[in-house]
């Protein structure tokens, strides 16, 4: 693993999902913080988002889930240094890194199985930011903020 920490959260939607990833985690000893929900009772995705975005550093990754993926990348997005990329199978995850330092990952809850989603993660957690030409671009996304 690239970073220190790694810190997950999802909404109702993305709770199941994001349960099984805690658990895949665990048997693989890796270090990570659950900011919930903890249970699959109605709440909203933006407040998971935010309260998740609040806590990267270059030290750690994080993972959002809900339904689709689509509204907590959004709602993580909004904030100055999180990169969150939303990626539905592995060459995804790995460009997104790769290409773009992202250092959120998203998931959507109700479009991919559990498998899927630890590949996905794996990929996004093992690949290196490529740097030289991306680095530049990475700035100047940063300057709309």
């Amino acid at each position: 693993m690239l970073k220190e920490q790694i810190y997950i959260a999802s909404d109702h939607a993305g709770f199941k999902l994001k349960e099984q990833i805690c658990i895949f985690f665990q048997n693989q000893n890796i270090s990570f913080i659950d900011l919930g929900t903890h249970n699959n009772s109605s709440c909203d995705y933006p407040d998971f988002a935010h309260l998740l975005a609040s806590k990267i550093d270059d030290k750690s990754f994080g993972i959002l889930i809900c339904g689709s993926g689509i509204g907590i990348s959004i709602a993580a997005n909004r904030h100055k240094n999180i990169r969150c990329a939303l990626c539905n199978e592995s060459l995804s995850a790995k460009l997104a890194r790769k290409h773009n330092d992202a250092n959120v990952l998203a998931l959507g809850g109700r479009l991919i199985g559990t498998d899927l989603a630890i590949d996905i993660i794996q990929n996004f957690i093992q690949t290196p930011f490529e740097q030289g030409r991306h680095i530049d671009r990475i700035q100047k996304i940063e300057i709309g903020l």
